[in-house]
């Protein structure tokens, strides 16, 4: 006789998850931990972290996946630690020495030059070991197989870029910075950049994330404070906002009766709204509907967040 199955847990209710990445794990890694923790296999990421940086991953449960490549995450914030008088393979700790020269004798003036000619529109050039495709492959993946890899200079906006400490031993000169910046801006290759502009070399030891978009730290949780919750009670990890409130925090928001909601609801545009852009629309009941632009005179679906039925 077959054993009598036990009542089906039901799935978590959708939402982000905004997780304070550990050093040393995946993008990929925190996702799978994620499903375990959430008790779902609909997770997924809004863009990479590198495994030495931590900091800010957000992560999409259930319907919120299809949120995802909607959130406007296009600034970030980052706290980092440049160490001046020596270069690496990979422009941070983890690659291989490849050079630099002693950076005693650079002046204070001197790193805020270089530092001022490193914000702003800039054109950089990214590392060696990121993610771009190159002919179809990672370039990561061919530099850690030893090809030499050649990337095209583009268009990076560094909003700030401040130096709050400074730190001088023997050889090498560590700054402590803060960089708001573009997606798609590499503060490794800043670094570099720094480092070369200075003519001492230049490489990254830290690199912690503190905000993507409109989400930050405030938001995010540790992997053992969701391992935690998820051996209580309620048998899972809490979501840091659920739907309405990851669709309220990211964008605009509309309100409109429930006719309105039903034409949204079923994929109808609404009347428009004014606005540029995308903005989120809720029904009366305050839960939302879906994501709709204007265009020609009308609201046209974006996203239909609604559940089915």
């Amino acid at each position: 006789m077959n054993a009598r199955r036990g009542p089906k847990t039901p799935p978590p209710p959708p939402g982000l998850l905004v997780v304070d990445k550990p050093a040393g794990w995946t993008s990929h890694d925190v996702v799978g931990k994620a499903r375990r923790l959430v008790g779902t296999r609909k997770v997924g990421h809004a863009g990479t972290l590198d495994p030495m940086a931590t900091g800010v991953l957000v992560l999409g449960v259930e319907r919120a996946t299809k949120l995802l490549g909607h959130l406007a995450l296009d600034t970030k914030t980052y706290l980092a630690t440049i160490r001046l008088g020596a270069e690496t393979s990979t422009d941070d700790a983890e690659g291989e020495p490849t050079g630099g020269a002693d950076a005693s004798g650079v002046t204070d003036a001197a790193v805020a030059a270089g530092v001022a000619a490193l914000t702003g529109d800039i054109a950089q050039v990214p590392s060696t070991v990121s993610a771009i495709k190159v002919d179809g492959r990672r370039a990561y993946e061919r530099a850690r197989a030893g090809e030499e890899v050649v990337l095209e200079a583009r268009p990076v906006h560094v909003a700030r870029f401040d130096v709050l400490a400074t730190r001088r031993e023997g050889s090498t000169v560590d700054l402590d910075v803060l960089v708001d910046c573009s997606s798609g801006t590499y503060v490794r290759a800043l670094a570099r950049d720094l480092g070369r502009g200075l003519g001492v070399g230049g490489h990254l030891t830290a690199l912690r994330r503190t905000r993507v978009g409109p989400f930050t730290l405030a938001h995010a949780r540790d992997l053992d404070t969701l391992a935690a919750q998820a051996e209580g009670e309620q048998g899972r990890a809490e979501l840091s906002l659920d739907l309405d409130a990851a669709v309220d925090t990211a964008f605009p928001r509309r309100e409109v009766d429930a006719a309105g909601a039903d034409d949204l609801a079923h994929g109808r545009p609404l009347p428009a709204g004014g606005t540029t852009g995308t903005t989120a629309v809720f029904g009366p009941d305050g839960h939302v509907v879906g994501l709709v632009a204007d265009e020609r005179g009308w609201a046209r679906p974006v996203l239909v967040l609604a559940p089915a039925g």
